[in-house]
């Protein structure tokens, strides 16, 4: 299961997209969130299942990739799901106990399990083909106005990029306590959820310690390669925004507001 879970990580490409100024990959998938939860009705749907269809195309990244990161989610989907149809009042489809399920519980059901799907796989596609430098790069430079009220910017911007690439690590490292854990006996996989939830506790205190371990490893070798911050500090490779990444901004912040404009007249 930790295995399947792919937040923060990176595969490199030389598709469009991973070559695409990260700043308006940043910039875009605001955009697509945004127009994401303003979408209602099935034509901005089909908008938004088209505009995700072409950046995954673009990617060159295997739709395996991107269902085997929602995988571990599918729980929380799920919930979700069943929330709106119990939760949902309405015309009464079905009606057993206390439970009734609505025509309009369902529908809603359906169009969150869908948002949410597009949502995960819309944001993992930002650090699928973003390095995490290029990343720290484009959250510095966009941040960059804030810097005047004497916003730690620099410091932000290395502190999200950090903990993004971090994530795999210590998925991975977990994974190795889990199977250490259980090469002693421990059981992880059978039982209620209390007894499971109860099963993960001796993985907190070597997880903590491995994290702490790790950050102070970090911090030790930053310090001894002279990292000193934002304060002067240059780039090997600075940012340079191409006319195409220019045109693709333009033509995705348009139908963007075009999607915020068919939901207002209801379509």
């Amino acid at each position: 299961m930790l295995k399947d879970i792919t937040l923060g990580q990176f595969f490199p490409g030389h598709s469009l997209l991973h070559r695409l100024d990260p700043r308006v990959k940043l910039v875009l998938t605001a955009a697509y969130i945004v127009a994401l939860f303003m979408a209602h009705g099935v034509f901005t749907y089909v908008v938004m299942v088209l505009w995700l269809a072409a950046a995954v195309r673009l990617s060159r990244l295997h739709v395996r990739v991107l269902v085997k990161g929602i995988r571990p989610l599918v729980f929380i989907i799920a919930l979700t799901a069943l929330l709106n149809i119990f939760y949902t009042d309405g015309t009464v489809f079905l009606s057993f106990w206390i439970f009734r399920i609505t025509l309009e519980g369902l529908v809603t059901a359906g169009r969150m399990i869908l948002r949410i799907i597009m949502l995960i796989m819309g944001t993992f596609l930002l650090t699928y083909t973003t390095s995490p430098i290029r990343l720290t790069d484009a959250l510095e430079c966009l941040l960059g106005p804030l810097k005047k009220l004497r916003a730690p910017i620099h410091e932000l911007a290395t502190m999200m990029t950090i903990a993004l690439r971090f994530i795999p690590t210590l998925l991975e490292e977990t994974d190795k306590i889990m199977n250490a854990q259980r090469a002693r006996g421990a059981d992880f996989d059978s039982g209620h959820v209390v007894r499971r939830a109860r099963a993960l506790v001796p993985l907190l205190v070597p997880l903590f310690v491995s994290a702490f371990r790790r950050a102070e490893d970090l911090a030790v070798a930053m310090e001894c390669r002279c990292y000193h911050g934002g304060a002067g500090r240059t780039r090997m490779y600075p940012l340079h925004m191409t006319a195409l990444d220019g045109g693709i901004l333009v033509a995705l912040l348009t139908v963007s507001a075009g999607v915020g404009v068919m939901s207002r007249l209801g379509y």
